[in-house]
């Protein structure tokens, strides 16, 4: 009887596993974090560069410097922040309470940051490299959970995948609002001063951000988190141990973010100099919108070529546009086709990688009996976005400045220009074929993780039917 009274229990538990599912409207207040993230992250990766050299007033190799600089405190702070994930407890959850805390903090910061103090000399550069520091602190204190709480919202790989591509599409939204209209935004708040301009227009956006996050909050829910234990940095650490996944998607998506950085870096000076026109950095920037056909596409993909398999195709959809872009020259047609396509490529394959860390966390528990959603996740999203676009903006600036760049000048010396397109077109394209490789070493692992979703249904729901046995003899 007893046996039998188990086995009930341990198939009743395992179909509770596979059949959990995501109301829409939380799949869609999920993307209100990363809408609310990209609002102002974009400015930050698109334009920060730009603003340090022509609205700041800073040299290109000063603003790169502080730009690595920034990047590696933050990248630090990335795993940091997921060990205080993996080490919260609070009635809302684990990932949750952290968008309640710091969406303040994140708005607050990058209107700062985009602030241009009456300062001069080392303390204007010492303003612009703390307030970076902590604006991007911030931005990883909030974004870590967004990444860290999918496992928790739902068991279901299909719902997971869904409600990251709603997140995804939601997110290019904010990017689209954020480098389209920032420039004229500002232009038209500043009347003429592009200082106080800038200050004011990332001020509006900062509010929106924080309305956002706290909607957010307020409608998630994290599940089973009262069956999780706090653990420790050593278990953390240990949930690392021959994850051969989670490396390579690390890898992966730092080559990503590294190569689609240096993109965004470079892309205003390409447009203002060698295109001739200021006004075609938010023309273009406004069709990047178009990448969310390819992120709401992304789920039929997988279904048909796997996750391993879409990755690489919108990788090479986007280093294909790169090259179009380049081959364009000056005709603004064709190089516009160029870059829609690679913006569908660029975000699709953003998409997979935010998807794949989270299945990463699972293959983790599998393999070390430790789940380390913070942790993981951490490393895996917030890490490489950080780390990523310090090498990427550095990488920018340094090239830049070795060709021979200087703001102050209206008009660039040909070995300038030169610079900056093979920066913006070519050098991305070098780096993206590093996580084409690895992806195809992924293909692996994707294989086996229908063994790994299979064998820890049927551990927790031995587990949960111990405890219901444990409870019934007390």
């Amino acid at each position: 009887m007893s046996s039998n009274a188990n086995v009930d229990s341990n198939t009743a538990s395992a179909q509770a596993l596979l059949n959990d599912t995501l109301p829409w409207h939380r799949k869609i207040t999920y993307g209100f974090t990363d809408m609310s993230g990209n609002l102002l992250y974009c400015i930050i990766s698109s334009y920060m560069l730009y603003f340090f050299t022509n609205v700041f007033g800073l040299s290109v190799g000063t603003a790169g410097v502080l730009l690595l600089i920034g990047r590696i405190f933050d990248a630090i702070g990335a795993p940091v922040m997921g060990i205080l994930v993996d080490h919260t407890h609070s009635k809302y959850g684990k990932s949750r309470p952290w968008f309640l805390w710091m969406s303040l903090p994140f708005a607050i910061f990058v209107w700062l940051l985009f602030t241009t103090p009456a300062l001069s000399g080392t303390l204007k550069v010492v303003y612009a490299g703390v307030m970076y520091i902590l604006a991007d602190l911030s931005y990883t204190a909030m974004s870590t959970p967004i990444t860290s709480v999918l496992p928790n919202l739902t068991s279901s790989t299909d719902g997971r995948m869904q409600a990251n591509s709603i997140r995804l599409v939601l997110g290019n939204v904010g990017n689209f609002f954020a480098v389209t209209f920032i420039i004229p935004f500002a232009g038209l708040l500043g009347g003429g001063n592009d200082q106080k301009g800038w200050s004011l227009a990332v001020g509006v956006y900062s509010i929106v951000a924080f309305i956002l996050l706290i909607i957010a909050f307020f409608d998630m829910r994290e599940k089973n988190i009262e069956n999780e234990k706090v653990i420790t940095i050593k278990e953390s650490l240990k949930a690392t141990k021959g994850n051969w996944p989670w490396v390579l998607i690390v890898v992966a998506n730092l080559a990503y973010w590294t190569a689609f950085i240096v993109r965004n870096a470079s892309m205003p000076y390409y447009f203002q100099y060698n295109m001739g026109s200021k006004d075609l950095i938010s023309f273009f920037n406004g069709f990047t919108i178009i990448q969310v056909i390819g992120m709401a596409s992304v789920p039929f993909f997988v279904k048909f070529m796997h996750k391993w398999g879409t990755t690489i195709f919108f990788l090479l959809m986007t280093m294909v546009g790169q090259a179009w872009i380049g081959f364009a020259g000056s005709n603004v047609t064709s190089a516009l086709i160029g870059w829609c396509v690679a913006c569908i490529g660029s975000g699709s394959a953003c998409t997979m990688f935010f998807a794949m860390v989270g299945d990463t966390v699972d293959f983790g528990e599998w393999k070390t009996g430790v789940r380390a959603n913070g942790f993981l996740t951490a490393i895996g999203a917030s890490f490489c976005i950080q780390m990523g676009s310090g090498f990427g903006s550095f990488i920018a600036s340094m090239l830049l400045k070795g060709f021979g760049f200087n703001a102050a000048n209206a008009t660039q010396s040909g070995s300038s220009l030169s610079g900056i397109s093979f920066t913006f077109v070519w050098v991305p394209i070098i780096i993206y074929a590093i996580s084409v490789i690895l992806m195809v070493l992924y293909r692996k692992w994707e294989n086996h993780e229908p063994i790994v979703k299979a064998d820890l249904a049927e551990r927790n729901a031995e587990a949960k039917a111990a405890e219901e046995a444990e409870a019934a003899q007390a």
